[in-house]
């Protein structure tokens, strides 16, 4: 068995099914107090994602899983460099999770209020935090000689990587508003599947700022494989553009279904840009931590292989179970937000 390929690729699958799986979470969110009306309306909305976004966050443990366990020459690097966007990251994620459920249990108005806008910053955050994460890894990070780096704002502020982040927003609410279209019925599906398009057409020139940015700037000469990358870039064009005309047909499950596609996207361009590194300099091109490095030793990746293979299918499993039993549209299952 090659843990070369193996492991990379678990962990790449984990992390494109958080960002399908949980990136709708976070477009819902950011939606509800914008398409609901009136309270009755952003529970409704709430409702159609409540059965699965807590299990949808589980991709993300079991990527974190991997990462430590698979990696360890990468994590203490990565979770120490990025310490600022991954805290945010998590520190949205938790209150976000926590508003949604508490929400429903206060009835003054003004409380409501407070725990929609912590909704909204709940899903805006993840959302803009993962994409500003994924285009500075793709321009390169500052790794010294002993390949640990460290970054500030400003380098979060590099154009390439703000349009990362613009994109991501994006992408994350169009899938949102096409899960919502295809969820729910009546004037609030409508108008997700009116917001989903708009928001699919801003994610597509986003997408394209982001590759000619990609090739204009510093951020080009980091890449390992430029031109798997921007092959990428140009399928996410390709899909976001695809998703948006099958909304406008009001075809919303296979709308959804190419929102799915197109978050996890960003992880297919990360890796297929990087390989074989793991990390790469922003100083000296065709540098960096490569994976093959990055890896525990093979008598730990044995160990792991067979705990993956009991776990990874059981996981899998269980989402498409929770799937099937939460099967009908919203307001056809019992409420719980």
């Amino acid at each position: 068995m090659t843990f070369g390929l193996v492991w990379p690729a678990l962990l790449g699958l984990l992390l494109a099914g958080y960002f399908g799986l949980a990136g709708f979470d976070y477009g819902v969110q950011m939606l509800t107090p914008c398409l609901g009306r009136d309270d009755r309306e952003r529970r409704a909305l709430l409702n159609a994602f409540g059965p699965f976004f807590l299990g949808n966050e589980v991709w993300l443990v079991a990527a974190a899983g991997v990462l430590f366990g698979a990696f360890p020459f990468l994590e203490g690097r990565l979770l120490s460099g990025m310490y600022f966007p991954f805290a945010a990251i998590l520190a949205g994620i938790v209150v976000g999770n926590a508003a949604v459920q508490l929400r429903s249990r206060h009835r003054g108005a003004s409380a409501r209020r407070l725990w929609d806008g912590l909704i909204f910053l709940g899903g805006l955050v993840p959302a803009v935090g993962w994409g500003l994460v994924t285009g500075r890894l793709l321009a390169g990070v500052p790794l010294d000689a002993r390949n640990v780096f460290s970054i500030g704002p400003a380098d979060l502020l590099h154009p390439f990587v703000l349009l990362c982040g613009a994109t991501t927003t994006a992408v994350f609410l169009a899938h949102g508003a096409a899960f919502l279209a295809w969820r729910t019925g009546g004037e609030p599906g409508a108008r997700a599947a009116r917001a989903g398009c708009r928001a699919l057409l801003v994610a597509a020139v986003a997408a394209a700022a982001v590759l000619v940015t990609g090739f204009l700037s510093s951020a080009r000469h980091a890449l390992v494989n430029p031109w798997s990358a921007l092959a990428t870039g140009a399928a996410l064009v390709v899909v976001l553009l695809t998703g948006a005309a099958l909304l406008r047909a009001g075809r919303t499950g296979r709308a959804f279904a190419a929102t799915s596609c197109a978050a996890a996207l960003p992880v297919v361009a990360l890796g297929a840009g990087l390989h074989p590194f793991a990390l790469v300099t922003s100083g000296t091109p065709g540098a960096g931590l490569r994976l093959a490095e990055a890896m525990a030793e093979a008598g730990t990746l044995r160990i792991l292989t067979v705990f993956a293979a009991v776990m990874v299918p059981l996981m899998v499993l269980s989402q498409v179970w929770n799937w099937w039993m939460f099967r009908d549209r919203a307001g056809r299952t019992r409420t719980y937000l």
